[in-house]
């Protein structure tokens, strides 16, 4: 525990002393010229998406079948494992 600690110490001040590159004249005289984008609308750009897809209550209907069918394997999985004449053996067995 005391070895990843000072692991992670050790990488945390590695981290603090890096040297970052210089981006403050990276931007091109171009660049600088250049114009904004126009803005545009955005109703004909939600009008032009596809509105078909998975229709909402079919979807709920099949994740409330899936789960039930889920919370049904689970209450089997925590029933008991062994049968009656299996753990009477087992106590037999054990004396």
């Amino acid at each position: 525990m005391k070895r990843t600690l000072a692991t992670l110490c050790l990488t945390a001040l590695c981290a603090g002393c890096t040297q970052f590159p210089e981006l403050d004249f990276t931007q091109t005289a171009a660049l600088e010229a250049a114009e904004y984008p126009g803005l545009v609308p955005i109703e004909p750009i939600i009008a032009g998406v596809d509105q078909s897809g998975p229709d909402p209550i079919a979807e709920q209907t099949n994740m409330d079948a899936r789960l039930a069918g889920l919370r049904a394997r689970a209450d089997r999985l925590r029933g008991g494992v062994l049968s009656a004449a299996e753990k009477k053996r087992l106590e037999e067995g054990l004396r």
